[in-house]
């Protein structure tokens, strides 16, 4: 129990479940994947069948434009990441989901999660709110890349998630804020100036 706990804490923040509803309706259907880094999780062209919570390691999500590789996401413990639109639509993903480090990640297959959120009214209820509050962190993320400028795009990012500023390539970040290389290099003389500021 003490591996899946974050599990039930991440779904607390949503509903009331307690440790032995967690442990009689979602329990079972949990699946835990282990891998390596550079491991692909998802790959393009395949049907997403899993919805995966991060216990332990670094995990980018991507697509190719032509050869460059462009990151929607980079998540570490903790956080939810899956290819959605094709998780959702049973469709093949246009995504790539690769581990960035070992990583160990907590699974619930499609088929399992729609037997799990028919399980009864309050587990569709909380089932519903996690989904949708992956769906609106997409889209605040969207809207911050069409509003925000490339350095009030890059300060953002700093001041939240500090932790992946440490652990993640600067060309995955790079691609990610969709900031050049050389003008996220030129930026990091901010992060001092930034940090000493009161905001």
């Amino acid at each position: 129990m003490d591996t899946v706990k974050p599990f039930l804490k991440y779904l607390q923040k949503f509903g009331q479940i307690s440790e032995a509803e967690f442990n009689q309706w979602v329990l079972p259907y949990i699946k835990i994947r282990k891998f390596e880094k550079r491991d692909l999780i998802t790959k393009a062209g395949e049907v997403e069948n899993y919805f995966n919570f991060i216990l332990q390691g670094l995990v980018r999500k991507f697509y190719l434009k032509g050869k460059e590789e462009i990151n929607t996401q980079i998540s570490l413990e903790n956080h939810i990441i899956h290819s959605q639109e094709s998780f959702h639509s049973r469709t093949p993903s246009e995504y790539t989901i690769e581990a960035l480090e070992p990583a160990v990640l907590l699974s619930i297959s499609y088929d399992d999660l729609e037997k799990l959120i028919s399980y009864n009214q309050r587990m569709e209820h909380l089932g519903r709110k996690v989904i949708t509050f992956t769906l609106v962190l997409k889209d605040k993320w969207q809207m911050q890349l069409v509003k925000m400028d490339p350095r009030e795009r890059f300060l953002k990012f700093v001041s939240h998630n500090p932790e992946l500023m440490q652990r993640v390539p600067q060309k995955y970040l790079a691609s990610f804020l969709n900031i050049k290389p050389e003008t996220f290099s030129r930026y990091k003389h901010l992060i001092k100036e930034y940090s000493k500021s009161p905001n």
